[in-house]
């Protein structure tokens, strides 16, 4: 490790940018309260920085800024207002977004700069100079005014290979007038890591600014972008939570985080915050109503899920043969998958997964090898439990108790749809059941056959089950698995299912849509009541 990325070590930023930059993903919309909640979230993460929005130039960000003053306490981070150097011919004291930066009440002012030569000439219209006086003028008055100030040098990288010595220049101007960092934006989200160590390693040694790196994923490396900035001495790391932003997103600060903190040794946040990551990422994921990627790195529900069983018998002697780091390190778990590449010691890990020592159960490899062939004798006919773990311990657990697990007894649902003339369908669904003995029977209407059972479902439950109120469909997935057949094609339905916290998918597989997804509904809330330790009652 180099004297540089020793010395930065200790005082490395991380800066989240979610609430800007990963808002203006493509689908995402954030009220002011989603991001009142997200900020808290990511304060609980243990970031140095959250960047809250453009005061001024979106009413939505005014408010959130307003809001924060009086609603938001933050433990751990600094809140950042965004906003751009003054415009051509005016004095930055003049500029009303200018002035609206300090109404914010945010400590941090962050100001996007042009870097490239053509986008200064060709996009803001104005000259070189005047652009170099902008800089110099608004970073300079937000400073005097007692703001920290970070400038954002936006489409820097390929404005050093268009002008060196201009890009350099606005990065001097910034650092002479008070910018405490200077990060520098791989706009396009073009860059390679080798181009990214070569170009930071240049302007450290070229000025006397502090530099940050900010990197979207254009091609697949913003997080190697961003780590190989760290090691060439930038000592500021931008990202959003769970790779957000336009086009195909930021460097994934969860990502970017882990790594530098498991792999490099910066401790750039707590140990026990790290520890909360994953609960942060599906947390944040719930709030901004994007489903969570079950392959993200650390964080995701695959990341550390094994399933072949070669893998799963060195797993049985250790883990660590077949992970790259421990998961707990980051809030998360090993899963065993269960498929019809499944072995015997595929089955012992996932029992040991949910508490049970397979080798202490009476006749336990009669067991194991009826579970066995049960899970590739279900998969023969269409399912697959590497993809719904928690079908798969609904059936493991049924078969250690020698019953099926039963918070209800259904005795019919049904499904109408009613569309007439040009209006939109609209579902109706009962659902008859018996629950502590009650005899319940409920109806409810959605906007499809599904959403209309889950409405009755949770009716009928409600009182018996208040916990139930928890739980959430958050995806619904559909794959016609012989599809020669055409509509009588067996269907096999993916359900997800969330608490808020964490999330857990079933199937169900049958020649009738509707039923497969009732029974992977079933599921869903059969294996969250379970999560949560709920009695049958």
């Amino acid at each position: 490790m180099t004297d540089t990325i020793s010395r930065a070590a200790s005082d490395l930023h991380v800066y989240d940018t979610t609430l800007r930059d990963g808002a203006q993903q493509e689908g995402l919309n954030l009220s002011v309260v989603d991001k009142l909640a997200i900020a808290r979230h990511l304060d609980e993460l243990g970031v140095g920085f959250i960047e809250g929005g453009w005061p001024g130039a979106n009413p939505k960000d005014t408010e959130f800024f307003q809001r924060a003053q009086h609603e938001l306490v933050l433990q751990n981070a600094t809140l950042a207002a965004f906003g751009a150097t003054r415009r051509a011919g005016s004095k930055a004291a003049d500029d009303p977004l200018v002035r609206a930066l300090l109404a914010s009440g945010a400590p941090v002012v962050t100001l996007v700069a042009k870097s490239h030569v053509r986008h200064v000439e060709e996009a803001l219209r104005t000259t070189r100079e005047e652009n170099l006086a902008m800089i110099r003028d608004t970073v300079g008055f937000l400073h005097g005014e007692g703001r920290r100030v970070f400038l954002d040098a936006e489409h820097f990288f390929d404005g050093y290979a268009a002008d060196r010595a201009y890009a350099l220049e606005a990065v001097r101007v910034a650092a002479e007038a008070g910018a405490e960092v200077v990060a520098l934006c791989d706009t396009n989200g073009g860059m390679l890591p080798p181009q990214v160590q070569d170009v930071v390693a240049d302007v450290l040694a070229s000025t006397s600014a502090r530099l940050g790196i900010h990197c979207h994923n254009d091609t697949g490396c913003a997080v190697a972008n961003s780590l190989a900035a760290v090691e060439a001495g930038a000592s500021h790391v931008q990202g959003t939570v769970n790779g957000y932003g336009e086009r195909t997103g930021n460097a994934d600060i969860l990502t970017v985080v882990s790594n530098l903190q498991l792999k490099s040794g910066h401790e750039v946040v707590a140990p026990e915050r790290l520890r909360d990551a994953t609960r942060v990422a599906h947390a944040i994921s719930e709030v901004t109503n994007v489903p969570p990627y079950s392959r993200q790195p650390y964080v995701g529900s695959s990341a550390f899920a094994h399933k072949a069983g070669l893998h799963a018998s060195a797993l049985k002697v250790d883990p660590n043969l077949y992970q790259h780091t421990d998961p707990s390190a980051v809030g998360n778990g090993m899963r065993t998958l269960v498929s019809d590449m499944a072995g015997r010691a595929s089955i012992h890990l996932k029992a040991g997964e949910i508490g049970v020592d397979l080798t202490g159960v009476p006749n336990s490899d009669e067991l194991v090898a009826s579970v066995l062939a049960e899970v590739k004798d279900l998969e023969m006919r269409g399912y697959t439990f590497d993809a719904a773990d928690a079908s798969f311990e609904l059936l493991l657990r049924n078969a250690l108790s020698g019953s099926t697990l039963t918070y209800f007894d259904v005795e019919s649902w049904r499904v109408i749809t009613d569309a007439r003339g040009g209006e939109v369908a609209v579902s109706e669904a009962t659902v008859k059941l018996v629950a502590s003995d009650r005899r319940f029977v409920a109806t409810g209407e959605g906007n499809g056959p599904v959403n209309a059972l889950d409405h009755a479902l949770r009716q009928a439950l409600a009182e018996v089950y208040p916990e139930i109120d928890k739980l959430e469909l958050i995806d619904f997935r559909v794959r016609i698995l012989d599809a020669s057949h055409g509509t009588d094609a067996v269907t096999r339905v993916l359900i997800e299912t969330s608490d808020g916290e964490t999330s857990w998918n079933t199937l169900g597989v049958a020649a009738n849509i509707v039923e497969a997804s009732w029974r992977a509904l079933v599921d869903g809330i059969t294996f969250g009541l379970l999560r949560h330790q709920v009695p049958v009652r």
